[in-house]
Order: structure tokens, then C-alpha cells, then sequence
């Protein structure tokens, strides 16, 4: 896997094979952008109205890895952790939006990177185990055994 040209939005540490660094992935904007842009239009209970988010699916990211786990831990910018079951990626539902309506996310705007899922597709996508999987700011996942 080719080194970022860019700053590194997202490391990946843990249970996987394909790295570009000593123990672990780093992906910059493009490479990211680089597996494939997926458009969600949902609401959330953080933003007023339906917004449309885009950015590579959760899978696209870990198959890119082949990594197999039971578990990703997701960190944000402040520390703050939260523990997504690999089923999440299996099933291919979440993203990992870069952009929101057709912009960059900020540090302020929840960004430059948040697990969305989408919401408005489904009513168990509306309930606290899912909104408390969708980290904002997140700039490192660690792919637990």
C-alpha cells in the first residue's frame, strides 16, 4: 500500500496484513476519496435536516487491509473510544464521511472524518447503539481479534 502524499486523516493500527507504516495504515484525503466515494443522505439528531454525507464505506476501508476482527475501536481527536462489532462492516452500512453536503468536515464540524450510518433508511439505525457508534472526529481505529 502506497505512503500518503498528503496529512493523514485516519490511521489504522492493529489485527490486519496490509500496512504502509511500521504497524500500521495511514490514509490521506485521496486515498480515502481512492476506494470509492459513497453518498449517504440521511438526518441525524446532531445536524438540523436531512444532510448528504460522502465518504469511502467502512468495508472499503478494511477489506483495502484484509483485516478480519470481532471488534473495531474507534478514536477520536480527544480520546473519547468506542468499541463498532466488525458485523457493522460486514453488513456495509456505515461510512466514513469526508464531506458533508459536498464540503470538508472541520475539527468544529464533527469532521475531517465521522462514522454515518444511515439512519433514515431504517429504524434500527435510529436507536442509541447506533448514534453512539457514530464517532465524529475520528482519527484512529484499532481492529481488535
Amino acid at each position: 500500500m502506497p505512503q500518503p502524499e498528503g496529512p493523514v486523516l485516519l490511521t489504522v493500527i492493529g489485527d490486519m496484513p496490509v500496512t504502509n507504516a511500521s504497524g500500521r495504515a495511514e490514509f490521506d484525503r485521496e486515498m480515502l476519496e481512492d476506494l470509492g466515494m459513497r453518498e449517504v443522505e440521511t438526518s441525524t439528531i446532531w445536524t438540523d435536516g436531512t444532510q448528504v454525507f460522502a465518504g469511502p464505506p467502512l468495508k472499503a476501508i478494511m477489506d483495502r487491509l484484509q483485516a478480519k476482527g470481532s471488534t473495531l475501536r474507534a478514536v477520536a481527536v480527544n480520546d473519547y473510544a468506542i468499541e463498532i462489532p466488525f458485523s457493522d462492516v460486514s453488513d456495509d452500512t456505515a461510512i466514513l464521511a469526508i464531506e458533508r453536503n459536498g464540503e470538508p468536515m472541520s475539527v468544529r464540524e464533527k469532521g475531517p472524518l465521522w462514522v454515518i450510518y444511515p439512519y433514515d433508511s431504517d429504524q434500527r439505525f435510529r436507536t442509541e447503539t447506533y448514534h453512539s457508534r457514530s464517532i465524529w472526529q475520528l482519527d484512529t481505529i484499532e481492529v481488535l481479534p
